[in-house]
């Protein structure tokens, strides 16, 4: 059986807007853990430090609120924004990145095995990862934060498509 290779182009679908709420979670969780060391760096470093430590002493608590800036209010939207997914009868599409865009598209014919994995913080949100595992030197390709029911599904459908393809390849 020959098949058409699929177009490349832009996968149809965006994660769950789940996705959001858990990369803000993720964001203000790390931005706590990095606050807490600026706080401590900038408590313990003298202030008649020799230079440039009291230039440090406030740089480091300035560049931690930066980073909690882009991690709680910019980044989860971009990335919900840039990251897509579909499943066609031929392929997986999926394509992420919001700096460096990685598009990755896996036949069905090439599937060997698909998981679905859920998280701590997944499950509090109702997502879950699936995975689907070839031969490639790639290895898996995962399509992150889609609703747990939705993910099911679609690791129940992939699984059945790959199975009729090497039924029929044989």
């Amino acid at each position: 059986m020959t098949t058409t290779p699929s177009p490349v182009r832009e996968p149809a679908w965006p994660l769950s807007r789940s996705a959001i709420g858990l990369w803000v979670t993720e964001g203000v969780i790390s931005s706590v853990f990095l606050g807490i060391g600026a706080a401590l760096f900038a408590t313990f470093v003298p202030s008649d430090a020799p230079a440039p430590m009291p230039l440090l002493r406030w740089l480091v608590p300035a560049a931690v609120l930066v980073y909690a800036v882009v991690a709680i209010g910019i980044r989860p939207w971009v990335r919900f924004r840039v990251h897509r997914w579909e499943v066609t009868g031929e392929a997986v599409y999926t394509l992420t990145g919001w700096l460096t865009r990685t598009w990755t598209l896996v036949p069905i014919s090439r599937i060997q095995t698909v998981d679905v994995t859920r998280g701590v913080l997944q499950q509090m949100f109702g997502l879950s990862t699936v995975a689907v595992m070839t031969a490639s030197s790639q290895g898996t390709v995962q399509v992150w934060h889609l609703e747990a029911n939705v993910a099911q599904q679609v690791a129940d459908d992939l699984a059945h498509r790959a199975e009729q393809v090497r039924d029929q390849a044989t």
